[in-house]
């Protein structure tokens, strides 16, 4: 069964969670999923369904993404993190663990800095504490502009994105499948469900800012999950850990930047095992039995 849920985040904006797998609350621990740029929440279905049977884990479409509402602004991190919160005070999921991929995680550990009386535990799956630089903004900018859309059909979306992108190396059907969950059919074709405008946006403050001074307030237990292939490297993982109060570590082999993805099974079996011990440690700390 998928439980479809309406949060109203900052300055009103609608959005959509979705619970999908158990539907009452019988007092599981909370879960948020947080998507990155270019995901939406059903990418979090198998994650969901998998931790469903002892947590109560519910995947959030951001603003501009998904079935949330797409205003013209703002697409700031405060705008992100606001909702973030919003979605776990309305769906009474504090203390809640918080699972972010990518830009995703970036708000997870901002909401973890901010609000530490609603987080009990935080997943990074590859994002860069550092900033990016303008370089990188003008080469992703270059290759979201290269797609040839309307994509004719969604065959057409999976043989791009996963073998014909010639920004993508090596080849990844995996690739091909993400990206297909974001399309929409219309008239013309296929398009993506968000505004490429918004998406610019929202990447600003990756550019221009580091975060290490936010990570360092994240008090709760934390993992910072990488792909052997991702865009977080191995010394800047390292050094989260380090900056981290109280930061724990994995790597995920055969993975690239979509590490939920390209490797379920060991995904699960870190995230599944990383909550146990850290949720037990928080439960323990808090006189709970």
């Amino acid at each position: 069964m998928v439980q479809r849920y309406e949060v109203t985040g900052s300055g009103g904006v609608r959005l959509a969670a979705w619970e999908y797998a158990g539907g009452a609350d019988a007092g599981r621990p909370g879960v948020l999923l947080l998507h990155g740029l270019l995901g939406r929440a059903s990418h979090w279905a198998a994650t969901a369904r998998r931790l469903a049977p002892r947590y109560r884990a519910i995947a959030l479409d951001q603003r501009g993404h998904g079935r949330s509402a797409k205003p013209d602004g703002p697409y700031s991190p405060e705008a992100y993190v606001a909702d973030a919160i919003a979605a776990v005070e309305q769906l009474g999921l504090a203390p809640v663990t918080l699972i972010g991929h990518s830009m995703g995680a970036l708000i997870a550990w901002q909401v973890a800095a901010h609000r530490p009386d609603l987080v009990a535990a935080v997943v990074i799956c590859d994002m860069r504490a550092s900033a990016l630089g303008e370089a990188g903004q003008r080469a992703w900018e270059d290759w979201l502009g290269s797609w040839p859309l309307p994509f004719a059909t969604l065959c057409d979306v999976r043989q791009w994105f996963g073998a014909d992108d010639a920004w993508a190396d090596p080849p990844n059907p995996v690739r091909g499948d993400f990206f297909a969950e974001v399309m929409e059919e219309g008239e013309d074709g296929w398009r993506p469900l968000h505004t490429p405008g918004h998406l610019t946006r929202s990447r600003d403050s990756w550019i221009r800012d580091a975060h290490w001074d936010e990570l360092a307030q994240v008090d709760c237990p934390a993992l910072v999950v990488r792909g052997l292939d991702g865009e977080l490297g191995r010394a800047e993982a390292q050094e989260m850990v380090r900056v981290l109060p109280r930061g724990h570590y994995a790597e995920i082999a055969d993975a690239g930047h979509l590490v939920p993805w390209d490797q379920p099974g060991a995904w699960y079996d870190t995230v599944e095992c990383f909550l146990r011990e850290a949720l037990a440690v928080e439960r323990q700390s808090s006189g709970s039995p």
